[in-house]
């Protein structure tokens, strides 16, 4: 009875909650961080309802699809367009590692609502994140692989099973290679070699996808502003014939593809915005000033 009443208390208290982030025009440093917990708050929360019925098919790729279907209404109390660009070279039913740039816990989100373009996928995370509870273990049984990074060895062992697994069930792989999140405004971070490595044992393509600034997100003034973000796709970079001597070239190949691409979304983005707009990049050139 109990832990019903605590369920009903917590959807009321979220819904009112939500109604409030929406409303709400004013920087504020509440609810600034109000809105990033409301993310976390709703993973638990359905974390909490759906770990029981992932436990019938523990590890499946089908769950974890469930599980970025439900959470993806968070979106619209952010009021956040996602626009996926080139989308197609997602959908292809083939192996291939994904690397992708790393802002914010929105990233994720970003991929919950794009998904179903990618079709097969196993995201890799820290372990850390398996340790919070109850979103860790839901995401443990929807496939979510979890390596130690404090641990080289055993972090290339977990993702060289999880290799074995792409190329026979044609599963994609996502990783974020910056390592951590970039607080850096203008420039992706150096990439690490893992995913990297991954793709040439298992000669398996590399698909870069590139999220555009989150210029609606100011975290210096407590802003958290409506926006929207481009998701971009760039062409599959091949590993077939490469060894593992070709590895840090690839790594820088791939990186300054990424990086240019993220540097003409900054324009791109940017250049739409109302002069007085109270982004993060105001150090940053436009194009044509």
């Amino acid at each position: 009875m109990w832990d019903k009443l605590w369920l009903i208390l917590a959807v009321i208290v979220f819904t009112y909650l939500s109604k409030k982030i929406k409303t709400s025009e004013e920087p504020s440093k509440f609810f600034f961080y109000l809105k990033f917990s409301i993310f976390y708050l709703y993973g638990s929360l359905l974390a909490c309802i759906v770990w029981p019925f992932f436990l019938f098919t523990p590890k499946n790729l089908k769950n974890a699809a469930l599980g970025a279907w439900l959470i993806k209404p968070v979106t619209k109390i952010y009021d956040l367009k996602w626009h996926l660009r080139n989308g197609e070279v997602l959908s292809k039913e083939e192996g291939a590692v994904i690397v992708s740039n790393h802002q914010s816990s929105l990233d994720i989100l970003g991929l919950f609502n794009i998904w179903n373009d990618v079709g097969k996928l196993a995201p890799i995370a820290k372990k850390e994140l398996f340790y919070v509870w109850p979103f860790g273990l839901a995401a443990y049984l929807a496939g979510v692989v979890f390596i130690d990074r404090k641990n080289a060895r055993g972090a290339y062992e977990q993702l060289k099973i999880t290799s074995d697994v792409m190329v026979k069930n044609k599963t994609k792989m996502w990783l974020f290679p910056e390592g951590t999140r970039n607080k850096e405004n203008d420039t992706l971070l150096p990439f690490k070699k893992g995913a990297f490595i991954i793709a040439v044992a298992a000669q398996k393509p590399i698909i870069p996808v590139v999220f555009s600034p989150y210029y609606f997100i100011n975290e210096k003034k407590y802003i958290f502003n409506k926006g929207h973000v481009v998701i971009q796709c760039l062409e599959p970079v091949p590993t077939e014939g490469l060894t593992m001597e070709d590895v840090p070239d690839l790594v820088d190949r791939v990186r300054n593809q990424m990086d240019k691409k993220y540097k003409e979304l900054i324009q791109e983005v940017l250049s739409a915005l109302p002069p007085d707009y109270p982004h993060a990049y105001k150090d940053h050139k436009i194009a044509g000033d």
